[in-house]
């Protein structure tokens, strides 16, 4: 296989070796950019220094850092202007951190809740000020996400909040949400470089690392100038994006492991092809498991056909006792991590980023072995 776009040794061997990794995150990796990582474990650099030993304050990490910071806004053509920010605490303390920074006590903000994350990010952001959810499709089981015109943001809100793919769900946007004017924040988890977005379109993005852009453990944050200038006063320290922003990420101790290897993860990018490429990729592995998930009726999809993502693949069998043999006789050919999510049940296969063509290719030749087995 072709070592640069794919994932290393794959599938069921003795030894240990790699398997098709279909986990919601932490994802799988390059096999590339994780031996890396081991290599540059004993010394970073010609350094001297270990990767996990090297100063958060010294240059050879300072080079690390920088390189990050130059790769994501060629990759994703972030705005000269824009603020890039390297953070810990994963999405779920940005559901909190945005509100915190951006809205004022008693000040609207309108979300789009489209699944279990979306329902987190607005419970956070009820802590701070008037928060409400404009469209909720939980009624509907989440299956799809809502188009322009299906929903009202309300004149004196500060910000518009969506998430772009549902993991849980196996639902996405395929359109940019009309936010009326107001500030547009997204939460961008597990699609970021891998679907289309205008990073211009929007004031605040939020993504954790390790679904798409590498380890768990960083958060990389994007955010306009309008959204910087709203962020008030004495907030806590920790919790204020300008205090962060004044140090170029470093104000404390970085997952300094983290961001080496996020800044691996997008060269890795660039080698093939970039942001462009990276979205064909995913576009024909989930266009391939799709089109067998709609071949016959064994199997049945979650999502609606509109808003189905190209990320999280989610379907129940047309049999609820085949799950748990399917999952079994999975992991037992060399696929892991296709347990649905615990409050959703059924099957999820996650295609992100580094998920090569070749494991949605065996994947598919096991699901229609199993259907021929056990139909």
């Amino acid at each position: 296989m072709n070592s640069k776009t794919g994932a290393g040794a794959l599938g069921s061997m003795p030894g240990g070796a790699r398997i098709h990794n279909f986990g919601a995150g932490p994802a799988v990796l390059p096999l590339s950019v994780v031996e890396e990582c081991r290599d540059a474990l004993p010394n970073l650099s010609q350094s001297g220094f270990g990767l996990l030993e090297v100063s958060h304050r010294s240059q050879t990490f300072q080079n690390v850092v920088d390189s990050a910071m130059v790769r994501v806004r060629r990759t994703l053509s972030v705005p000269d202007d824009y603020t890039v920010l390297f953070l810990q605490g994963g999405a779920s303390l940005q559901f909190y951190m945005t509100a915190l920074n951006l809205l004022r006590p008693g000040e609207q903000a309108d979300y789009l809740v489209t699944g279990g994350w979306a329902q987190k990010a607005l419970k956070e952001a009820k802590r701070v000020g008037d928060a409400q959810a404009i469209w909720d499709d939980s009624e509907n089981g989440f299956r799809s996400v809502p188009q322009v015109g299906d929903y009202s943001v309300r004149d004196d809100a500060v910000y518009l909040h969506y998430t772009s793919n549902n993991t849980l769900y196996g639902t996405q946007f395929h359109h940019l949400p009309d936010s009326g004017g107001k500030l547009l924040l997204l939460d961008a988890c597990s699609d970021i470089a891998g679907a289309p977005c205008d990073i211009s379109a929007h004031d605040l993005i939020y993504a954790g690392a390790q679904k798409n852009l590498g380890p768990s453990g960083v958060t990389l944050v994007i955010l306009s100038p309008r959204a910087l200038s709203r962020v008030g006063d004495d907030l806590p320290t920790m919790l204020d994006y300008n205090v962060h922003a004044s140090k170029g990420s470093l104000f404390n101790t970085p997952n300094t492991f983290g961001i080496f290897a996020l800044d691996r993860v997008f060269n890795w990018l660039e080698e093939n092809g970039g942001l462009e490429a990276s979205i064909a990729r995913n576009q024909e592995k989930s266009g391939l498991l799709y089109a067998e998930l709609d071949r016959t009726d064994f199997w049945r999809p979650h999502a609606d056909r509109d808003s189905r993502s190209v990320m999280n693949l989610t379907w129940l069998l047309h049999d609820d006792a085949l799950e748990p043999v399917f999952l079994a006789e999975a992991e037992a050919a060399g696929m892991g991590g296709m347990r649905g999510h615990s409050s959703v049940g059924g099957i999820r296969a996650s295609l992100y980023n580094c998920c090569p063509l070749e494991s949605v290719q065996a994947l598919i030749e096991f699901m229609r072995d199993f259907e021929e087995s056990h139909r």
